[in-house]
């Protein structure tokens, strides 16, 4: 006799995870996270604006050098790449660091770039997203822009690092961060260790 056994989707599966760079102060952020998710086994493309380029070069001098280390990277004019379609697959979209430009150019939809294109996919899609913002003092317009993202189910996650792990390196700082938007996309890490009592 056949019996027909129902295939499971398989759970182990790699996320696939398409990471932007923009052009905010803070880029070791963005770097450490690409490193740690294509670490983990995430399938990771990574696109660069010109302007995080700029601060790349003048904030970690093998920055680019690291990134290609990764997986693919892609420039912001690639408008015809294929995770610029919502019939692409990829699971979640994170931009790390976020500037208030780009988080701006999404809350209006003015998907000008690769970057901004693949987050307004992710949204009319469904998918996970994360904006690691990186601004201070935040404007009355910068505010507005987070809660129209956030009441679509955005994740706004502002660049602060948490003290109560004792860190004594600007790793460990940014080892924090890093862990957080892992966990904010459901990816297993140690990178920091957890509050307990």
């Amino acid at each position: 006799m056949l019996r027909l056994v129902k295939t499971l989707p398989d759970l182990s599966a790699a996320l696939r995870i398409v990471l932007g760079i923009t052009g905010a102060s803070g880029v070791i952020y963005g770097i450490r996270l690409a490193e740690e998710l294509s670490k983990s086994g995430c399938q990771l493309t990574t696109i660069i604006s010109d302007a995080a380029k700029i601060v790349i070069a003048a904030e970690i001098s093998d920055g680019l050098r690291r990134l290609a280390k990764t997986g693919p990277i892609l420039s912001e004019h690639d408008l015809g790449a294929a995770i610029s379609s919502g019939s692409t697959k990829f699971d979640a979209s994170i931009i790390c660091p976020c500037s208030m430009k780009s988080l701006s150019a999404i809350a209006n939809g003015f998907a000008y770039n690769l970057i901004c294109r693949n987050v307004d996919v992710a949204i009319k899609e469904h998918r996970k997203v994360v904006l690691v913002i990186r601004e201070t003092p935040l404007s009355e317009i910068h505010l507005e822009n987070m809660i129209k993202l956030a009441r679509l189910g955005v994740t706004i996650m502002p660049a602060c690092p948490g003290f109560y792990h004792k860190p004594t390196s600007i790793d460990e700082l940014v080892n924090h961060l890093v862990g957080k938007i892992m966990d904010s996309v459901g990816i297993e890490t140690a990178l920091y260790k957890r509050w307990s009592d």
